[in-house]
């Protein structure tokens, strides 16, 4: 299968601002690639690569005075398959995990483990370790809260998730990781592109999205609280500990977004059956210190 991928986004920012960027597709699905995948800008901009210490693909920035709009379109392979369901997969003992897993156990700033850990094991203390423990919290995490656009809150964390009952896919995925956490089932965060693909379409614009692995049996499998359900298609950007690992910009200083368009979609061997292109622009504003993801 093929997939087309890409985005454009612009930032105005009234004067020289030193930006970090987390929009390169992860270093492990490079190798999938069909084209380049480049991040571009349409005005002079002094940038570099670097790894971050989740391994992730990172670009350091300093966006002029002005508007600047950065960009990438690529072609990428995929296998077409749903993902994997290991319904055996079991939960190690904290003293089987590897030192590099150790962190993905750990309170941190969306996954506020230290507020849930008695309602996780009142919840989910008396199922059996391992995948069915993780689906189970995917389960219930999937039933309490409403997706809701309009309830987007950058601000709110696991435990305001749970109380509040709505949000996007990135409190989907903070509360399901803080319920593994205190469960002791390592978990991390993941974004990335998740289109349309096996499904019908999504009454919703197109936006990166956010899911999260488990790391059972010594691999990291992918569970997705908000759809709940194996995906085709699904292109992984970044991981980290939490959304804040992995905004897809932070700002030291103003800057303003004014453009947001992704595309994720399955190129057909007729043009004209590829499924249709939906855009989505958002205006929001970033303070020094602060990260839009």
């Amino acid at each position: 299968m093929r997939i087309r991928a890409g985005f454009k986004l612009a930032y105005e920012c009234p004067q020289p601002t030193p930006m970090l960027l987390v929009l390169d597709i992860h270093p492990s699905r490079r190798v999938d690639l069909l084209t380049e995948q480049i991040i571009g800008f349409d005005r002079p901009v002094e940038a570099r690569g670097y790894i971050d210490v989740f391994g992730n693909l990172c670009t350091r920035i300093e966006a002029p005075a002005g508007l600047t709009t950065i960009s990438t379109n690529f072609e990428i392979h995929d296998t077409g398959k749903p993902e994997i369901v290991a319904a055996g997969a079991v939960q190690h003992d904290i003293k089987e995990l590897p030192d590099h897993v150790l962190r993905f156990l750990l309170g941190s700033r969306y996954c506020d483990t230290d507020r849930l850990g008695d309602f996780a094991w009142a919840n989910f203390g008396n199922i059996a370790p391992g995948w069915a423990r993780a689906q189970a919290i995917c389960d219930f995490v999937h039933e309490h809260i409403t997706f809701n656009y309009q309830a987007a809150d950058t601000m709110r964390t696991a435990y305001g998730a749970l109380t509040d009952r709505a949000g996007v896919c990135r409190d989907f995925a903070h509360l399901a990781i803080t319920l593994c956490r205190c469960m002791n089932i390592p978990a991390r965060y993941c974004t990335g592109y998740l289109g349309d693909i096996g499904i019908p379409p999504m009454p919703y614009p197109m936006d990166f999205n956010a899911w999260f692995q488990a790391y059972l049996s010594g691999h990291w499998f992918t569970f997705d609280a908000r759809h709940n359900q194996p995906r085709i298609g699904r292109i992984l950007m970044a991981t980290g500990c939490d959304a804040n690992d992995v905004a897809i910009s932070t700002s030291f200083g103003l800057s303003r977004l004014t453009r947001f368009e992704v595309i994720t979609e399955e190129i057909h061997a007729e043009p004209e059956k590829a499924s249709a292109r939906r855009t989505f622009r958002h205006d929001g504003l970033q303070r020094e210190g602060s990260s839009q993801s």
